[in-house]
């Protein structure tokens, strides 16, 4: 029972999180929105929300990592597998009705500077997701300052997506720029750079 009460928490604060931020998402809403008794949250949580921040957006991090790898590591052709990306993340949006994008970027919009560890988790979260794709265009021929770029630019393209297709509740942007990328990504690779 306490580990239900204890996920239910972290998942909760995870879709708050994505759906309002760091500043918008209170220890009210989380208790609210779980159904959780205040006194599991500081039990399971003794550091409060920073504590309970931190984690979810580390448990977050890990995810989108982890997915971004496999789906780099699926395809010996990064062409292809940044436009599976791209893909990828418009069904995400479509699944979820346009409401959550990048579980990170709202807090890193919200700029919590006094809580210095999840300002350095979000930092890392976009060194570790740009260094992926980096790889990836070195291990196919990309000289690694080009890579770099590459990395950067597709990185870049996915948040701003992310927002504009969220306000339009239209995938088609995805698709397009996807399309754009994915040629841009193969005349590199195909030219060494």
């Amino acid at each position: 029972m306490a580990n239900d009460t204890r996920t239910r928490i972290l998942e909760t604060t995870a879709l708050l999180l994505r759906q309002r931020g760091y500043h918008g998402t209170s220890l009210n809403d989380i208790l609210s929105a779980s159904a959780a008794p205040r006194g599991s949250l500081y039990f399971h949580f003794p550091g409060g929300k920073d504590q309970l921040v931190i984690e979810v957006t580390r448990d977050s991090v890990a995810d989108v990592t982890k997915r971004l790898g496999e789906a780099l590591a699926a395809e010996s052709d990064p062409a292809v597998a940044v436009h599976h990306i791209y893909q990828s993340v418009g069904r995400m949006l479509e699944e979820n009705e346009f409401s959550l994008g990048c579980p990170i970027a709202p807090v890193v919009l919200d700029s919590p500077t006094d809580v210095p560890e999840l300002v350095e988790l979000c930092r890392s979260a976009f060194e570790q997701w740009i260094g992926l794709l980096r790889e990836a265009f070195v291990r196919a021929g990309v000289p690694e300052r080009r890579a770099h770029a590459l990395a950067l630019l597709v990185e870049s393209s996915l948040e701003g997506l992310m927002v504009i297709v969220r306000a339009t509740r239209d995938r088609s942007a995805l698709a397009v720029v996807a399309d754009e990328v994915a040629a841009l990504v193969k005349g590199v690779v195909l030219t060494g750079g």
